[in-house]
Formats: structure tokens, C-alpha cells, sequence
């Protein structure tokens, strides 16, 4: 059996990019500072990377599944060439009031609801104990608390600067 690893846990939009409303194509996708260091100093302690992301631009007929997964396989290999490895990204493409039929449901993947938080730790040796998500919204952080992990809420700056303060205080045992 594998050994039990912390696990940090990311929003996409707000988080590992600016939010500019339903980005699906890489022209309107801008980092947000210190994403990549972020993600290659928590690699180099050793825990595990997941993006965990609403995508109801899906549901709403905005963009479709497949021009969102162009755009994170995009984004994966960027930071895959800054040696920023995502070990998987989760989506949820549902909600209730989707324009889309076949993406119209309440999902339980969908933030705040705990899904993919659940099913990333079913998939991998993760050590919910030790592990957090930082997100944007307060469905980010009640997603978290859902799945038993600690949150915190990212508002703007670098996010390698704010996942230290969040790992330090995490680690003084603040959820």
C-alpha cells in the first residue's frame, strides 16, 4: 500500500487563474502570480497536487467538455514545463439550471458539495489530516470542510505567498 501523503488542494478560476468569467480558451487565461511556484515548492515536500473546478459554462452551453479539456491540457503542460506537476485535475461540468439536458443535474461533484475532493482521496493515498484547499469562493471552503480537510480563502496576490502563510498556519492547527 502506498504511504499517506498531504494533499493540496486547488480552485481553478480565482486560484490558479484569474477568474475573467467562463475561461475556456487560452487566449483569455492568465495566470495568477506564483501559481507554478506554488505547485513545484508543495511538490518538492511531497504532497500531492490536485485542481479541483466548477465548470458550469458546460451546462450553460458557454463552451463545450471538449474545448475545456484542450484548455487544461494546455495549462497542464505549462506548468509541466516549469516542473509544476498537477497529479489530476477534477471537474464537474453539472448544475441544476444547466441550458445543456445532459448537463443539467445537481451533481455531487459540484462545490460545495465534497465529490471531487472524496473522489480524488479514493483514487490516491491521500492524508486528509494534513491536507487543504485554497479556493475563492466560501463554496470552495465548504467543499473542504465537507471532505474533512482544512480551507482557506484566497482573495488576490501571489499564490506561493499565500500557500505558505496558509501551510504555516495550517500547521499551527488552524483549519
Amino acid at each position: 500500500m502506498d504511504t499517506l501523503r498531504p494533499a493540496l488542494f486547488l480552485d481553478r478560476d480565482g486560484v490558479v487563474n484569474v477568474d475573467h468569467g467562463y475561461v475556456c480558451e487560452r487566449e483569455n487565461f492568465e495566470w495568477i502570480a506564483g501559481a507554478s511556484d506554488c505547485i513545484r515548492q508543495f511538490k518538492a515536500r511531497g504532497w500531492l497536487i490536485f485542481i479541483v473546478t466548477n465548470q458550469s459554462g458546460i451546462a450553460r452551453g458557454l463552451y463545450t467538455e471538449a474545448q475545456m479539456h484542450t484548455l487544461h491540457n494546455w495549462m497542464l503542460a505549462e506548468l509541466a514545463q516549469q516542473d509544476a506537476q498537477i497529479d489530476k485535475l477534477y471537474f464537474c461540468p453539472y448544475h441544476a439550471e444547466g441550458e445543456i439536458a445532459r448537463y443539467r443535474k445537481d451533481s455531487f461533484d459540484r462545490k460545495p458539495k465534497p465529490g471531487m475532493l472524496l473522489q480524488a482521496m479514493a483514487e490516491y493515498p491521500v492524508k486528509r489530516e494534513a491536507s487543504f484547499l485554497i479556493g475563492d469562493k466560501q463554496t470552495d471552503i465548504d467543499a473542504a470542510h465537507a471532505a474533512g480537510i482544512g480551507g482557506f480563502l484566497f482573495k488576490s496576490g501571489n499564490l506561493a505567498d499565500f500557500a505558505e502563510w496558509a501551510f504555516a498556519d495550517f500547521e499551527q492547527g488552524a483549519r
